[in-house]
């Protein structure tokens, strides 16, 4: 080979590294302009996922604790957001919810008081059931009137309180007694479940019918008598969105939560019933 023509070869050489280097460095550009656009995409798609705002909340007196628990799981799950919670009666929070209380979720303690919103269209879509709740006798601490049965509440001069038959524990307790063909004269009908249970707390009544869940939460100030018949008055509980929530995205979210595993390892923990 001539020193001409090995001159020429070492030239191509060199420019054909400089080729292949400039393919690399365009390659290297490309694929972290790729990736810089894959992080923006995926940091503003989590922006955009991002929840704020306040939801509102009518539940089922017997939700209170539950759903308090829940609702601050949300709250930490998603800074920047609020949940509101009103709880009561559902025939009550149904009533308020018909007649326009702003509101963006309805937990009901039966679908009986949901058919309530349906009914007049003010439910987003189909209400779906989350848990279900079975009623147990509630007594003084330490049992001390001797109740061992549904019919031992009809014993006289015993003062028994019972949940308003609009209500769906007065009317779960009402099914029970049906069933057992036994009648029962309470010395008040409460507007919830809370209410009910609270005259055996403070001691003005010495049993009360209410449910589990809420036996379980009173603790050591009262003690739970379970009664075969309550088997057969076990109320469901559905939930849903209503048409005119504030924020549906927040709102959605929060049933979600309730429906996950995590709401209902929470509710379970509570004493409620898987739907």
């Amino acid at each position: 080979m001539t020193r001409s023509a090995r001159r020429t070869r070492r030239m191509l050489q060199v420019a054909g590294a400089g080729a292949a280097a400039l393919l690399t460095l365009s390659a290297c550009s490309s694929s972290d302009s790729d990736s810089s656009d894959s992080a923006k995409k995926k940091s503003d798609s989590s922006a955009s996922d991002k929840l704020s705002g306040e939801v509102t909340v009518f539940a089922a007196a017997s939700l209170k604790e539950s759903f308090g628990t829940l609702g601050d799981t949300f709250e930490k799950e998603h800074p920047g957001t609020k949940v509101t919670f009103s709880f009561g009666g559902s025939d009550s929070l149904a009533a308020s919810i018909t007649g326009g209380a702003p509101a963006d979720v309805f937990a009901a303690a039966s679908p009986k008081t949901m058919k309530i919103v349906t009914d007049k269209g003010d439910a987003a879509g189909t209400p779906a059931t989350f848990v279900r709740n079975q009623l147990e006798i509630a007594t003084l601490p330490g049992n001390p009137d001797k109740v061992a049965s549904l019919k031992d509440l009809t014993k006289s001069g015993l003062k028994v309180v019972l949940c308003d038959k609009t209500v769906p524990c007065g009317a779960a307790a009402q099914k029970a007694l049906d069933a057992s063909k036994l009648k029962l004269t309470p010395v008040s009908y409460e507007q919830d479940v809370k209410s009910a249970l609270n005259k055996v707390v403070l001691k003005e009544a010495d049993a009360a019918v209410v449910y589990k869940t809420d036996v379980k939460a009173a603790g050591d100030k009262v003690e739970g008598v379970e009664f075969p018949e309550s088997a057969n008055a076990i109320n469901d509980y559905p939930i849903a969105l209503l048409k005119n929530a504030s924020d549906n995205k927040v709102a959605k979210a929060f049933i979600e939560l309730v429906r996950s595993a995590e709401g209902q390892k929470v509710l379970a923990e509570a004493g409620f019933l898987k739907p």
